[in-house]
């Protein structure tokens, strides 16, 4: 699953034309479907440090993208949300994923693509779930 985790990543790499990198064009996208979210809870979110995604973030809001306004329940935080700009970002993002998407099953037949989708949802539902005692945890 690494690998084709590594080859998929390198594929949209490729594939993106223009400014986005991988990272912003995942920031986008999760801006997108969680709009209004809080600065800390995006990096979590990301699995990346808050001070890498601020830096992110700065670049992304530079360039017309996001905006960052203060939370209103939080004098502290930070809320993110899209700019009109994103707009067509995201568009052609979702091309590229589409497209990829296309390569990475083709060769199946609908039984087998679903097939591969449910496992996949199947094991990450799975593995979000936090270890339920500590038996079933492995110490060195």
């Amino acid at each position: 699953m690494a690998d084709i985790s590594r080859l998929m990543r390198r594929a949209f790499e490729q594939r993106l034309e223009g400014p986005l990198t991988l990272a912003k064009a995942r920031a986008l996208v999760f801006v997108a479907s969680h709009e209004g979210i809080r600065q800390v809870d995006l990096a979590e979110l990301l699995n990346v440090q808050p001070i890498t995604l601020a830096r992110l973030l700065d670049q992304l809001e530079g360039a017309g993208l996001v905006e960052r306004r203060p939370d209103p329940d939080d004098r502290r935080a930070h809320q993110i949300f899209l700019q009109p700009a994103a707009a067509s970002h995201l568009e052609v993002i979702g091309k590229v994923v589409v497209g990829i998407r296309a390569d990475a099953l083709r060769d199946m037949d609908e039984g087998q693509t679903a097939l591969v989708i449910q496992a996949l949802r199947r094991m990450r539902a799975n593995l979000a779930v936090p270890v339920k005692n500590k038996s079933e945890s492995v110490s060195p």
